[in-house]
């Protein structure tokens, strides 16, 4: 959730997401389109961060629930992830940029350890793993500003619950659709299969009464980390008793039947219909529907259908929460499918992707001032070959990694962003100019968020469940 990368081929003119690949693409407008995700355009992001102002969260889906939440004082969640293999880069702290601007719009964040997945798949023991979340990750968390009153991180190895929530959602899909979203066939190996599945019980969980209870809960991450929230999204639908669907007028609930209730919607063994026990489950629905102050509720136990002409599509959430409650206390699982954010990808230090394994291609939480000079001085540049071509021609900001490092993580006044630009464009300001600049702000950060480390040590515990 936040670490991997994005290969993208092209087949048929399609683009295919593989959450497990080593290259990227930036054709954002292709994968919207494509996987059916909402474009930000239009978004009304109340104070709105570095990364929502500069187009760098693009897409989301269903951030509305969020958003509608917050405007209503109501609780919603924050869940992030991350793999202990490895140091903290730049990348991985632009998730937590965001992480930490939901938490002070009121989300409560849940932060999972996939220190069963490091193990499988990198070898990392648990104890080394556990080690690595707490010293590499954990305290640069502090550091950036999560509050850890409001943040609570947890090991997949220690939250049993995850897996049997895992294993529970995986009677809703088969290895058709997993084919499907992922790509897997034959050859891959059976711990690869699962591993989405418990992704899934970790994206959901927090939503257990033990946990939270029911209320919203939004993922950031990379568009390469959309197979995992459609699959969770799909897995959470099947597992709802109760549908709402946009109707010709208002909205309409819908009841489905499945193997795990029927009985209680009132199918009997021999498959007749209890039309007492029906009767009984749609006053339950109307009484819902009621409480939140529909008067104009037409219920159609025949037709299996709930109908509120009144309603809007801004009812929906509040409707669904109601119904998912329900759900809940008829036995239910009543698991709300989660909200997403997507980001785009900054680019590595050589013009490729960010990688813990390649030190050349990042700058690392832990770097020193000497070393960030040194590594953005060799950094990929957008600038001419020669001072001459460039004063004439100038630079494109758009693939100079100094710029875009200014951009994403380094400098938050957009005017002057926007001044450098211009001046990058026009050869007024050199490609050296413009790494010196990036290393200024670069040494002030990186300087700032080791003090801020230290400062916030003792914080580090008070993380953990």
């Amino acid at each position: 959730m936040g670490k991997l990368a994005i290969t993208v081929m092209m087949m048929n003119n399609e683009v295919t997401i593989d959450p497990w690949g080593s290259s990227q693409s930036t054709d954002y407008s292709r994968i919207i389109e494509q996987f059916g995700l909402s474009s930000m355009d239009g978004v009304s992001i109340p104070s709105p961060s570095r990364l929502h102002r500069r187009g760098i969260v693009f897409a989301h889906r269903d951030l509305d629930v969020i958003l509608e939440s917050k405007r209503m004082d109501n609780p919603f969640g924050v869940l992030t992830g991350l793999m202990p293999s490895g140091k903290m880069h730049l990348g991985h702290s632009m998730v937590i940029d965001q992480v930490r601007w939901f938490q002070q719009q009121g989300g409560d964040v849940t932060i999972a350890v996939a220190d069963l997945e490091s193990t499988a798949t990198r070898g990392i023991s648990l104890a080394e793993g556990r080690r690595i979340a707490a010293e590499e990750y954990v305290s640069n968390y502090a550091a950036l500003g999560l509050d850890p009153d409001k943040t609570s991180v947890y090991f997949q190895s220690q939250r049993s619950v995850v897996q049997r929530l895992g294993f529970q959602l995986g009677k809703r899909t088969n290895l058709s659709e997993l084919e499907a979203i992922y790509g897997f066939d034959g050859s891959t190996n059976l711990a690869h299969v699962q591993a989405p599945l418990v992704q899934a019980g970790d994206i959901l969980h927090p939503q257990l009464d033990e946990y939270g209870g029911l209320r919203p809960i939004v993922v950031p991450v990379g568009v390469d980390q959309d197979p995992h929230l459609r699959l969770t999204r799909g897995l959470a639908a099947k597992t709802n008793w109760f549908n709402v669907n946009d109707a010709k007028m208002g909205l309409q609930i819908g009841v489905s039947i499945q193997d795990d209730n029927s009985a209680v919607m009132g199918v009997e063994s021999n498959g007749r219909v209890n039309k007492d026990r029906q009767k009984e489950i749609f006053a339950m629905i109307v009484d819902a529907i009621s409480s939140l102050g529909f008067s104009d509720i037409m219920s159609n136990p025949k037709h299996g259908t709930v109908n509120v002409p009144s309603a809007t599509s801004r009812d929906k959430v509040s409707i669904r929460m109601a119904l998912l409650t329900l759900e809940r206390k008829l036995g239910g699982m009543g698991l709300l499918a989660p909200s997403s954010t997507y980001h785009r990808f900054a680019v590595g230090m050589t013009g490729d992707k960010m990688s813990s394994s390649k030190p050349k291609t990042t700058l690392f939480l832990s770097d020193d001032a000497a070393t960030a000079e040194k590594k953005i001085k060799k950094s990929f540049s957008g600038g001419q070959p020669t001072i001459e071509e460039h004063r004439r021609l100038g630079g494109d900001p758009d693939k100079d990694v100094a710029y875009q490092y200014m951009m994403y993580f380094f400098e938050e006044d957009d005017s002057y962003l926007a001044e450098i630009n211009q001046g990058y464009r026009s050869g007024k300001i050199l490609a050296g100019e413009m790494k010196q600049l990036c290393i200024e702000r670069a040494t002030d950060w990186l300087t700032e968020l080791s003090e801020k480390r230290d400062e916030t040590a003792h914080l580090v515990e008070n993380f953990f469940d």
